[in-house]
């Protein structure tokens, strides 16, 4: 059985805020070893590590903005959102479930804290992901999955823990999320001292998000809270053992191998697919969300 070794474990960036409401670390892109390219489909990967917010009467978020060519992701792990898009998507993301947004052809939306969260205030924590859209697939109509915690796949690894499944497969179990192209994505939740296997094709991109404790991988390489690390495309299995309760975002996707040509909230394959977003935005075919 091939072992799919680690390249590099990386350290989260200086945050920064996205909006006044998404105070993020941004792993994805980042230099050559996490660009674009070398994560595909993965264009983008922000992590809001655990940060307190407190009480206000007005939400903070991110007002209405445009994408097209890809689909945006988001994970609560603490706190809670509200979306609205013009395609006439929308509600609330609450702690353990999914918003997965598919902009494709384009879409305006918007993400703030739950009103009623937001009055109270607390502990925030999100991932927010963009996954790329094939060229065939990119102008198709948008769409919006909102995926309850309830509704994903749970596979039980007795006294070592469980893995939740939002996309793709985990040891047969299906999660819930359509996707365009084939992308794994699920959360470990390992108990102290319980392990894990995965197994991905060897040419998928994969990573793994430390979101709450610490971890072990290969039984050689530690990986701690708030850290990424990057597998080599080479090999197909790893294990993940936990130094302590752990929680850990799993992503593997097969890659499009397509042109990735990124402008502001649009990614498409060229310049002048960009150039007619653009044209397209500025004309109100994205449509209207005040």
């Amino acid at each position: 059985m091939s072992t799919k070794k680690i390249e590099i474990v990386v350290s989260p960036k200086e945050p920064h805020f996205v909006g006044d409401g998404f105070r993020v670390h941004n792993f994805i892109p980042r230099a050559f070893r996490l660009d674009m390219k070398r994560m595909d489909p993965f264009l983008v990967l922000d992590y809001n590590s655990k940060f307190h917010f407190g009480a206000t009467d007005t939400p903070r978020g991110v007002g209405a903005h445009p994408h097209r060519g890809f689909e945006t992701v988001t994970i609560a792990y603490k706190g809670r959102v509200e979306h609205n898009d013009s395609a006439g998507g929308g509600g609330v993301i609450g702690e353990g479930d999914v918003q997965w947004m598919t902009a494709a052809g384009g879409i305006l939306h918007k993400e703030f804290h739950e009103t009623e969260w937001a009055r109270k205030g607390g502990i925030f924590q999100m991932v927010q992901l963009w996954v790329n859209l094939p060229a065939k697939d990119k102008m198709s109509p948008p769409k919006y999955q909102a995926i309850k915690n309830a509704e994903m796949s749970r596979v039980d690894l007795g006294q070592n823990g469980m893995v939740e499944v939002i996309a793709g497969s985990y040891k047969g179990h299906q999660g819930p999320a359509s996707t365009f192209t084939p992308v794994h994505m699920m959360n470990a939740k390992l108990k102290n001292g319980g392990k894990a296997e995965f197994s991905f094709p060897a040419h998928y991109n994969t990573v793994a998000l430390v979101i709450e404790g610490s971890i072990t991988v290969n039984d050689t390489a530690k990986v701690p809270t708030d850290h990424l690390a990057l597998f080599e495309n080479e090999g197909k299995n790893f294990s993940i053992e936990a130094s302590e309760d752990s929680i850990i975002l799993i992503l593997s996707g097969e890659p499009l191998n397509e042109p990735i040509y990124p402008h502001g909230p649009f990614v498409m394959n060229s310049r002048e697919e960009i150039m007619q977003a653009f044209q397209d935005f500025n004309t109100g075919k994205f449509g209207y969300l005040e």
